[in-house]
């Protein structure tokens, strides 16, 4: 019995390999791209043969920018429970403790810096996925932002929302490593590596080698630390979660670079072209007409003419003077070729890019057209990259709350995990203003009594520091009991008066 479940358990991981084997090569394509990594294309074969080798590490990447300029306006910086006005279940923690206790989970599990790796990765590569499991202490989740290229999640057919299974591939020095996840189980197999490894290599450069994506050589795995063969999943759901990039309706997520990346091989053909006529046609060619090239008279050991031989050219080049008898000789040249025509081409690809990515076009083309506009219009130009990144937000928030809930299942807290599902969770604001503006912003809002606890999350600050802050201001009151009175008086704007401040911190 046990062992046709583990057959049935592989024959269920191969399948979803497959898939995850089938689109690795259009990851590794994008990760190329985005890394500057760029053959050249749409040139002539006679063309590649002659000069291909000369241009081959060239590359104007615009494909990082792409990803780069809405990478670093996403930022998910905290989570907010509803506030039932008590207590949220019976444990008798109040909405703010389990914002921070959340968060301070995702912080030790240094989730703030795996974040900007997994987004940058999502962005270009289409999804990434987020693994859930306990630590070794048992207390306490550990996540890990996972690769794209190592991780498939199987979705139920029918309702394509819920999970079924996720299976997570990795390589070591000697063998390949498939772990299955059911929901009920975990299911670990091994083979041996179907590649030699070269210990020079960086180590992720030898993890990164792809295998067979065949059944052959499989075995059941059982590390020292699994007291059984299969794991038993305690949290009994699926701990791997997917992290889209704007998925569509019926259709797979889209890569931010998959669109950019023709333009971009044209790009890169164009200054190609144009660095090989500035070789050979950008300094003006000499001609002449009406005599014969110059020669050299050939002397034998006694002196005497028994000759002629042409002057090379490069002789001429070098001399920079050349002498010829003939009166009907004359000097001509033939213009350089123009440059600009290539440049002028590139930059109207260029715009393309920004157009289609709703790239800001003074992040690709600095000053070129707009040197004269004003801040207003500047800022007028990056509403395509805010919306993009808030329409990022809107498919990335109930995965990272899943995140989140799966966490509080793995300690045990079913309670909590459940008041996860509608918590809120908090990003950092893809509009880039200037101190001043955010400032002015804030104080026209507390004109028009908006609480300081609202304005520090529109200020960006992360649910430790509002605790903080929030101290800050108790211990200033404390030690300013006239300003108090006078503020229950009416008699002072200080933004920190009873009425509007935190409660005080537990």
């Amino acid at each position: 019995m046990a062992e046709a479940a583990g057959e049935s358990a592989l024959n269920r991981a191969m399948r979803i390999y497959a898939r995850l084997d089938a689109r690795r090569s259009d990851i590794d394509t994008a990760e190329d791209y985005y890394s500057g990594e760029q053959k050249l294309t749409f040139a002539t074969k006679e063309w590649l043969d002659a000069n291909g080798a000369r241009f081959s590490g060239f590359s104007d990447n615009w494909c990082a920018t792409v990803s780069n300029s809405e990478a670093e306006r996403l930022a998910h910086t905290g989570i907010k429970y509803r506030d039932a006005q008590g207590d949220l279940d019976t444990f008798g923690r109040k909405a703010d403790q389990y914002g921070r206790e959340t968060w301070d989970e995702w912080l030790r599990n240094e989730m703030d810096a795996q974040q900007s790796q997994g987004i940058l990765t999502t962005l270009n590569a289409r999804r990434s996925f987020v693994s859930v499991w306990t630590r070794d202490d048992g207390e306490h989740a550990s996540y890990e932002w996972e690769h794209p290229a190592n991780v498939e999640v199987e979705y139920d057919w029918m309702n394509p929302r819920l999970r079924s299974a996720a299976i997570k591939t990795w390589l070591d020095d000697t063998h390949e490593y498939m772990l299955l996840d059911d929901g009920e189980f975990l299911w670990k197999w091994r083979r041996k590596r179907g590649d030699t490894t070269d210990e020079k290599l960086p180590q992720s450069e030898q993890a990164h080698a792809r295998q067979s994506g065949s059944r052959d050589g499989w075995e059941a795995w059982q590390p020292r630390t699994d007291m059984v063969w299969p794991i038993p999943n305690p949290i009994g759901e699926v701990s791997f979660v997917e992290l889209p990039n704007r998925p569509l309706l019926r259709g797979e997520p889209v890569s931010e670079i998959e669109g950019v990346m023709p333009m971009q091989d044209a790009i890169n053909i164009l200054w190609a072209y144009l660095f090989h006529a500035a070789d050979f046609a950008s300094m003006p060619a000499r001609v002449l007409t009406g005599t014969t090239p110059p020669m050299r008279k050939i002397l034998d050991k006694d002196g005497k003419v028994i000759g002629e031989t042409p002057i090379t050219m490069k002789e001429i080049n070098e001399a920079r003077i050349a002498v010829f008898g003939s009166e009907t000789a004359k000097i001509d040249q033939w213009d350089p070729a123009r440059l600009d025509p290539f440049t002028d081409v590139i930059e109207v690809a260029v715009g393309h890019i920004a157009a289609q990515t709703r790239t800001p076009p003074h992040y690709l083309v600095a000053n070129k057209g707009i040197s004269n506009l004003s801040g207003d219009a500047l800022k007028s130009a990056e509403i395509g990259l805010v919306k993009k990144a808030i329409e990022f937000q809107r498919f990335a928030t109930p995965a990272l709350r899943e995140v989140h809930r799966l966490g509080h299942l793995v300690r045990g807290n079913k309670g909590l995990a459940d008041a996860t599902q509608f918590a809120t969770l908090t990003w950092a604001n893809p509009e880039i203003r200037s101190e001043a503006e955010l400032s002015d912003s804030l104080v026209k809002k507390r004109s028009i009594g908006y609480p300081i606890k609202y304005l520090m999350e529109l200020d960006g600050v992360s649910p430790n520091d509002m605790e903080r802050i929030q101290r800050m201001i108790d211990e200033e009151r404390a030690a300013d009991p006239l300003g108090n009175a006078l503020r229950d008086m009416g008699g002072s704007d200080d933004p920190a008066s009873d009425r509007d401040s935190l409660p005080a911190a537990a």
